[in-house]
């Protein structure tokens, strides 16, 4: 469902094209020194309109609408809301019945028996990310301490991001990219074996960032590849510091006191300039489908501060819920 987390917990409403969307915090502790102007780094740096990002520019500025009084969260739900005012919903008109290869138009006019927004692809559109960021700034507000860093490191398949953005472009076509994401200062013991491991509820989260297909922590995919003399982390104090990474991080479901390090497969957008063959409700026949409207080539050149957004609301969630013991 639109629902995430035990105490810091999160509900993300609204559509592409609809009036806005927005996100309900409950659980926020009270207290909390909160302005405007505090969302605006992070929400500039997930904004559109730069070199090979959607050229759909919204203001997003953000109000918060309850949960919040003289400059300080109440304990109240805490709401925050982005109205849409950039929308051209006629670009999207053939998509209700030719939808596009790749994207969630089928899946959704299937599940809900075509009563979904099918506009700007609707509930499933990149733009509910937007209030993803929002609740990561709020929650990096809880865990001060704690410092998280991503960055976008290869687009498709090439470190010379860039270049490798304009080649698609310049086709007509669309990449994806591999995002890393760290996080230090992170106490031993967060973490909730079996089902709410620290690899668990990160992954969780990271799934319900659109286009996200694959994650792995440290070493990942090539741990499978490696001996246990050479995956074991030598533990070198009573820290519990490591003098290598391979488990990013965490031991056992549970952090271990080093740095916390994952990777993010970002997906190639699937709106792109170039004709596709695909279903047609309208005629029953596989058909020609040119799609409309305003996408990014690269989608992943966004993904970064949202990774950080939410590792912030996981690491939030269990600072409150070890709070509580």
């Amino acid at each position: 469902m639109n629902t995430f987390g035990r105490i810091f917990r999160i509900s993300i409403f609204g559509e592409s094209h609809g009036q806005m969307i927005g996100v309900v915090i409950d659980g926020c502790p009270h207290g909390i020194p909160l302005k405007i102007e505090d969302f605006q780094a992070d929400l500039d740096r997930r904004k559109s309109g730069a070199f090979g990002t959607t050229p759909r520019k919204e203001d997003d500025t953000p109000e918060i609408v309850s949960g919040w009084f003289n400059g300080f969260t109440t304990g109240a739900p805490l709401t925050i809301i982005f109205r849409n005012n950039n929308t051209q919903s006629s670009d999207y008109a053939n998509l209700k019945e030719h939808p596009r290869p790749g994207h969630a138009d089928f899946v959704a006019r299937q599940k809900f028996g075509g009563f979904n927004d099918y506009r700007g692809g609707g509930h499933f559109s990149g733009r509910l990310t937007l209030v993803l960021v929002a609740a990561g700034v709020v929650a990096k507000k809880i865990i001060p301490s704690i410092s998280i860093n991503a960055l976008l490191i290869e687009a498709g398949g090439s470190t010379d991001i860039i270049n490798a953005v304009k080649e698609a472009k310049d086709k007509g076509d669309s990449i994806g990219g591999i995002v890393e994401c760290r996080a230090g200062y992170i106490s031993v013991g967060y973490g909730e074996p079996f089902f709410d491991s620290v690899e668990s509820v990160i992954s969780h989260l990271a799934f319900s960032i659109p286009a996200i297909k694959g994650i792995e922590f440290g070493s990942g995919f090539s741990s499978a590849k490696m001996l246990g003399s050479q995956h074991n982390d030598p533990i070198i104090d009573e820290t519990g510091k490591t003098s290598t990474y391979n488990a990013g991080g965490i031991t056992g479901g549970l952090t271990n006191g080093n740095e916390l390090l994952f990777r993010v497969a970002v997906k190639p957008t699937s709106s792109i300039s170039q004709t596709q063959q695909t279903y047609n409700f309208a005629n029953g026949k596989i058909d020609e489908l040119k799609v409309e409207g305003r996408h990014d080539t690269c989608i992943a050149l966004r993904v970064p501060v949202i990774l950080e957004a939410i590792t912030a609301i996981a690491l939030a969630d269990f600072t409150l819920v070890s709070k509580k013991k």
